[in-house]
Parts: structure tokens; sequence; C-alpha cells
């Protein structure tokens, strides 16, 4: 909804440490109808604020309470989010009024002072007034009478406010807001409800002697339906079913489709400017809403409106060999068809071919949203959300078309990012990424004796990943799809993004045919050698017997370990095929007792997994196999769908949209599921002194460089000479050459770097606060330095333990914390699959020994049925010993 037009009746207020999604909103009709939403923003819940504007944009008014945010940039990219005015301190308001591009009508002051104060502030600007818990609604009155008849917008609160006094603001013309759950849709309200019907008639007036409300019925684009007649008790029975009912003076109380079946979805109600005339929005059923079974009262249907209708009649039934039906069967050609019509569009110059190309483009591109399930209302709500844009894109052409019309790109003048973005894809042969001057695959060398701090912070931060904005929009309606169409959205993402068309099930359930681990017998040994270490060393993990403290005499404490029941565990696919991951990740859970393991990975395009990983999964004992990747994946088991089970806990590295989707699901209470960490691209860190051998460096470092363009590689070359540093340079590049991801290689070169330092302690001292995912010690004494190690995910000691076998074999595990993670968390262990449960066991001289210190701590935090619980127990034992 665009900021300039008129506020809402009233503002329903929440509190957005609650808010579960846009689901709530839709599904709590006291919300849906207010069209207006309120929420006060910290700093502690800006991001969900962010999540709301992009759930509510273009939906709903969304008001947001930012005077307790102290950047004023994160108030214009909230502007910029959408929400359709901010409320602001007086500091806040003097720096906003001189901010390029922003409509002053978005902007609420909110006075900490005087009337007199907040009229000067005003002065000059077309802010609104925010009027925060007042003593009466007298006092609002006086406030409204001082600032005149061109008074800019009013928003009031007050504690414990009536529905009497919440219609008199509105009556004053005041925006009273209130707290979501006061509100009600029901005709009898709960003591201390209010009625949202009260609120939204408050001003409206009727003309017509018998005192209905002339009502025009539109969809949501605004098309008129029809015209009928309302009353109060109608629309109270409208909001109350959330369907369009209505006033006939014939039948009284009307339930729109009750006998033609021709039904309305409401989805808000609105009066017009003069309060005359009301106006329900509502989504349509059947056949139409004219009695003659038109689309409207008014006839058919025109224009894009017609076409669309007949559009989404032709994808459920197009006839057999329609032009229509092969743009739906065929993407590639309709595709085909959107640019061929565009480029018409281009070259035409007379009025008449301009419309006929454009109504072409037009009629293609809706083919196109309508075969992908996006409506025109969805459309004119995303041209709704970008017209409240305060920051503008400058609109210049992209590179190809740029050049193909002789404009100019626009790459001039604009700033380079902080840190290129990692891209998700090899390097071309004529891209210079990971090359020097020489065309030679190099390392960035920094001396850091001859650079500033700063600079060297400055080379060691990692790649950086897309925007969580931007993850998140991608991430989150996948995660809603998965929980609404279950096995049927995790099939067709799958179709989709891993091309296994000719997948007909998402799961695959134990036991697993040996068929599907058909394997050469060396591989067969390989895996069984390193599963067997992996094993032993994790099972060495395990807690014998619980752990068992008296803490005074007759207190007994006790930890005792118990299994997560159910676990799931993300292998990626991608670009590298990883059973090792699936070991990694299976081997503790079986070790530790899991009851339910599910293996979610990618299926290559025909349809079938590697059989390395059904082997694995077959030793480990998994019931299930989710053959999936992504953030489908990750919602598939932690919600559960038709055949994949719900699991406790997730497990396994992935890209961002896997990590930021264990997040995401982390996060929701309905969920009800732990992760293991966040994740990003893999990353090792070697420490090399004059005794490493230069070959083995690079072979370390092009070990983790293979994985992927946003891996980062970082070679700290302590007290090495200009020789000994061209011996690794020179061995990298050889070996990178003869790799055949070579090209990957360099994607990941072009943003690592060799640091070269002083001493082993200024080498520790960078590494630890880089905190990597792999450290490597090719030093003298590398156990000696280890106890230098403060952060990293796993250590390698000495030139002969390559990163690799902790990779696969050595037992280990390799799920680790990267992107500097390892400060908080551990890798992958036998406890990230336990929980330890604690207990307390008591003998009557233990409650006597400790009982005086619990009541005296209930008492002081007013616990009273704490202190009560231990009273009556010592009360009874005295009684006893008494009568004894």
């Amino acid at each position: 909804m665009a900021a300039s037009e008129r506020s809402p009746p009233f503002l329903a207020a929440i509190d957005l440490s609650g808010y579960t999604g846009l689901s709530q909103i839709e599904s709590s009709k006291e919300l849906a109808y207010a069209g207006g939403i309120a929420a006060n923003v910290t700093p502690a819940n800006i991001d969900t604020a962010f999540t709301l504007l992009k759930d509510t944009v273009a939906r709903y008014w969304t008001y947001l309470d930012v005077s307790s945010i102290e950047s004023q940039q994160d108030v214009i990219d909230l502007l910029d989010a959408g929400a359709a005015k901010v409320f602001v301190s007086s500091q806040q308001a003097a720096s906003l009024k001189n901010v390029p591009g922003l409509d002053q009508g978005r902007i609420v002051y909110h006075p900490t002072a005087s009337v007199g104060d907040a009229e000067h502030a005003l002065e000059g600007t077309t802010f609104g007034l925010f009027l925060h818990k007042v003593n009466s609604i007298h006092a609002v009155s006086v406030i409204l009478q001082q600032l005149g008849k061109n008074r800019p917008p009013v928003f009031a609160t007050k504690d414990d406010i009536t529905e009497q006094e919440a219609v008199e603001l509105c009556q004053q013309d005041a925006v009273p807001i209130i707290p979501a759950e006061r509100l009600t849709v029901e005709a009898q309200p709960e003591p201390g409800q209010i009625r949202i019907a009260s609120l939204l008639l408050a001003n409206t007036k009727s003309d017509r002697p018998d005192g209905l409300f002339t009502t025009l019925v539109t969809d949501e684009r605004g098309v008129a339906l029809g015209l009928v007649y309302s009353n109060e008790e109608s629309v109270a029975e409208s909001l109350r079913c959330g369907r369009g009912v209505y006033h006939s003076r014939k039948r009284g109380l009307w339930r729109k489709g009750d006998t033609s079946g021709d039904w309305q979805q409401l989805v808000r109600i609105e009066a017009d400017c003069d309060q005359d005339c009301l106006c329900f929005i509502v989504r349509q059923q059947g056949h139409g809403f004219c009695h003659l079974q038109t689309a409207t009262c008014f006839g058919q249907y025109r224009g894009l409106s017609k076409l669309q209708k007949t559009l989404q009649s032709r994808k459920r039934s197009a006839p057999e060999g329609s032009y229509t039906a092969r743009l739906f069967n065929d993407p590639k050609m309709l595709n085909a068809k959107v640019m061929e019509e565009a480029a018409e569009l281009c070259e035409a110059e007379s009025k008449e071919d301009i419309a006929a190309e454009a109504a072409d483009v037009l009629y293609f591109a809706l083919t196109k949203a309508t075969a992908a399930g996006v409506s025109l209302e969805d459309i004119e709500r995303n041209l709704d959300a970008k017209s409240v844009k305060v920051k503008r894109r400058k609109g210049d052409a992209k590179g190809p078309y740029a050049e193909k019309f002789g404009v100019n790109g626009g790459s001039n003048g604009v700033t380079k990012e902080e840190i290129k973005e990692a891209e998700s894809k090899p390097k071309s042969k004529d891209d210079p990424a990971g090359l020097n001057k020489d065309g030679r695959i190099q390392m960035h060398r920094y001396i850091t004796a001859e650079e500033d701090p700063a600079t060297i912070q400055e080379a060691l931060k990692r790649p950086s990943q897309r925007s969580t904005e931007k993850i998140m929009g991608i991430v989150n309606p996948i995660i809603k799809d998965i929980r609404e169409r279950g096995d049927q959205a995790l099939l067709e993402y799958t179709h989709k993004f891993e091309k296994a068309t000719s997948l007909t099930s998402p799961v695959l359930k134990a036991p697993f045919p040996a068929s599907l681990m058909q394997l050469p017998q060396e591989t067969i040994e390989a895996i069984d050698i390193s599963f067997e270490n992996i094993r032993k060393f994790h099972a060495a993990q395990k807690e014998e017997k619980p752990l068992e403290v008296e803490t005074m005499p007759g207190v007994v404490c006790s930890r005792f370990v118990r299994p997560i029941e159910s676990v799931g565990l993300y292998v990626p696919g991608g670009t590298a095929v990883l059973p090792s991951t699936a070991m990694m990740l299976g081997v503790p859970a079986m070790v530790a007792g899991c009851k339910n393991i599910v293996i979610a990975s990618p299926p290559r395009s025909d349809g079938r997994l590697t059989p390395e990983i059904v082997y694995v999964a077959h030793k480990v004992g998994a019931e299930s196999i989710v053959l999936a990747g992504g953030g489908q994946a990750i919602a598939a088991m932690a919600y559960g769908t038709e055949n994949v089970s719900k699991v406790d806990k997730i497990l396994g590295p992935g890209n961002q949209f896997v990590t930021a989707a264990k997040m995401i699901v982390s996060n929701d209470t309905s969920a009800n599921v732990s992760i293991d960490m966040p994740a990003g691209p893999s990353e090792v860190l070697v420490i090399a002194d004059k005794t490493a051998n230069p070959a083995f460096v690079a072979s370390d470092l092009l070990s983790q460089a293979e994985h992927g363009v946003d891996s980062q590689v970082v070679c700290i070359a302590v007290d090495l000479n200009d020789a000994q540093l061209q011996a690794i340079d020179d061995e990298l590049h050889k070996q990178a050459m003869a790799l055949p991801r070579v090209d990957m290689v360099r994607g990941a070169i072009e943003h690592s770097v060799t640091l070269v330092v002083k001493d082993i302690e200024e080498a520790m001292r960078l590494s630890n606060q880089y905190a990597p995912e792999h450290l490597i010690l090719q030093v003298a004494d590398p156990v000696g330095v280890r106890e230098m190690v403060q952060n990293a995910g796993s250590v390698f000691l000495g030139e002969w333990t390559p990163e690799s076998v902790g990779d696969y074999s050595a037992g280990v595990n390799h799920s680790l914390p990267t992107y500097g993670y390892a400060k908080q968390y551990s890798g992958v262990n036998l406890a990230s699959y336990v929980k330890h449960i604690t207990s307390s066991n008591l003998t009557a001289e233990g409650l006597k020994n400790v009982g005086t210190a619990v009541m005296r701590l209930a008492a002081v935090e007013e616990l009273h049925a704490h202190e009560r619980a231990v009273r009556i127990r010592l009360d009874h034992m005295a009684k006893t010993s008494a009568a004894s």
C-alpha cells in the first residue's frame, strides 16, 4: 500500500518477539481485517521487523516505532523494506528531514515534551504525530484542537483503552493503536475486548432513509464486481465468518454464495473518503459475482483480468493441441517467445505497432507467470512494494543489452563492493581470477611487518556471501511450501533443482536394495576402513557411567546421557559427491544409539543416489534417505512430510541456502528442532616454517581450494625468505594446473592470501583471530605449537598429516565450524548426538541442610510457592520427629 494513502481506521499492535510469519496474520481475522499493523522495533528484534515487512509489504499497512533504533540507516532500510510509516524520536525527526527521496508523510513524530514543542517540530514538514499512552481521550481532543484543521495524521495509544474510547478517537480522526489480542470479530465481545466492526463503522454515515450503507464490492485489483448494501449487523457477520455478507432489502442478512456457491473470501473492508460508502475487497469464488453468472454485475472481465482468467482456465484444462497448452508444457519455447516479443516491442515505432507488440509481451509474460502460479495480484503487490522504496536504482541497462542498443552500461562511477561476492561456478578461461600479471596461479602476498593491522584484517576477510535478506527471501517460501504441500512440493523441487524429473518418490526407505549399492571391492574396503576408524574414535568419547556428586551431606546431584532419538543428516551433493560426510555424520549417530537416522542428499539427474552414500546409509542403519537437497531437504526433515520422518536435530554442512534453512527452522518453535552449527564454505589455514616441504604446503592449500570458488585458503609463512616463498608459489601453480578442477581452484585463490610473519607467536595470534575450519601445522614442533591453539575446528600436526586424512579415514570428524564460528562451536562429535539430563536425590537430612538457603532465595525472588514447597516438608519432618 502506498505511503501516501490515508491511514487505516485503527492499528493492531503486535509483539515482534511472538511473530511467526504471515500465516499468523492471515489466520487471525483480528489482524487480517485491520489493514494496519503496528510493532515496536528494538536493536534485538530488528531482523524480525524486516521479516514482518517482507511478509506484509503491499498487503497491509505496517507501522513501526523505531524511536529506540540509533542508526539512521537502519530506519531508512526499514522504510525501504516497506514500512508505511515509522514513529521517530525528536533527534531522529530532525535528521530525517533532509534525507533525499524520503516522503516526509511516512515519518510520524513522537514528542517527548509539550504540545508546543511538537507543533514547532512539525512546522514545515508533513510529519504525522504519535501520542503515546495518553491519560484521557479528552486530552487528545484538546491537542487536536490546538493543531487545527490542517493538522497531520495523529496516532494514539492509551493504557486499558475501552471500546468507547477507541471509537471516540476514530470519530476525532485520530488512529487508535490497540493490542491485537484485545481486538475481536465476534458480535458479542468478552470483557475488555474491542470489536473491529465498531471501529470500522465509527465514522461511517448513511445518506439513505433506511440507514443502509452503500457498498462497493471489488476484487484485489480494484475491479468493481457489484453494488450492494450493508448495515452494522452484516458488517459484523462478514468480519466474523470471513466472507462477503451483506444486507438484502428483501431478505435481510445475505450471505453471498450460500445458494449459488459463488461465495467470496473477505480480504479487507474500507470506507471511501467521505465515509458514506463501504468497499469490500474480496476474492471471488465460483462463476462470478453476478446472479447471471458473469464475473461482475457490469459484465465480464476485460483486458488483463480477462486474459488472466482465460490463462488460469487453460492451465487447468487446456484443449489438447492448443497453442496455450503448448506454451505451458514447453517452458523453453515460452521463454523464447517472451524474448522474441520483447525484442519486437523494442523495434516497434508507430503507436499501432507498439500497442500490438506490448499486448504480445503482456500475453506471454502473463502466461509465464500463470504457469508458475503467479497472479496479476501478486505482480501488482510487487509493484506497490517497489513504489515505497527510498533508495532508487540508477536504471542502467545490463551489459549485453546496453551494448546492443549503444548506451552506457553504467559501470562508471559505481562504488566497488568491499569484497566481491564469490560466484558459485568455475572461472572461465578468460577470467583473470587467481592469476598474477604473468598468468600464473598465485595467492596475494602480504608481509605483515610492512602493512598496518587494518590491511591484514581486510585481507583475511572471508569471501562475502549473498545478503541475509536475499537468501532468506529465497529460502523462506521454499520452507513454507514444504510445510504446506509436503512430499509433492519436495518432489517438485528435486525435479527443478536436481533435474531428476524421472523421480516419482522423494524418499528411499530401508532396507535399501542391493542393486543400489553396487561398488568396486576397493571402494568398499576403503569405506570399511574409514568407517571403523571413525567408529573407534567416537566410541572412545562415550561417557560410560553417570556423573554423581554429593554437593553436601544428603544432597546427591547426577548427570546422565541419553541419545537424541531422531536425527537428520544432510549430505551435500553439488560440485562433489561426499560419501565421507555420510560417514562423519552417520557413524557417531549410530555409536550414540540414535533410534531413527534420516539422511538427506540430492540425487543425480537420473534420480539415483551415488551408491557409496546408499552403502554408508545401510551400514549406519538409516531408516530412510531423502532424495533432495537445499532448504527443501532441511524443511522436510524439520517438519516432516507424508514420507519423511520428522527429526529432533539436523546436522551436516551445506551451502548458504542450507545454512539459512537450518537457522530458520531452529528458530521456529513449531519445528522444535535443533542444529549442529552454522556452516559456510570450506577453508584451511597452513602455518609453515623453514622446515616445511613446499610441495606439501601447496598440496594442502589446494585440497581445500578445489572444494569451490567460495572457499578460502590461507598460508602463514613464518620467517621465510623470498626463495622459500617462491618455492611454495611454484608448487601451487604446478599442482593446480594438473588438477581437473583448476578453474574452480582459481576462483578460491582469487580471495586467498599468504601472510609473511616474523615468528610463530605472531602466526598463532593471526590464526586464532581467523579461527580456521582446518589448521595445519607444518612446523618443527607441531605438538608444542598445538598448545597455543585457541580457535580452530580441527588441527593437523606435522608433515605427514595432510588435512585429507581428517576428511576421510583418520577417525576425527570432518564436519567442522567454518566462517570463524570455531570461536564458539565445536565440530561434530559424539556429544552432538546426545543430551545430558540431570537429577537430584535428597534425603531428609539433605533437605534440612539445604532447605534454609532455598527458602531464603525463593523469598528474595518473591516466589512463595517455591518457598512453601520446602517449608511444608521441613514442618512435616518436625511434627513426625516430635510425635516419635
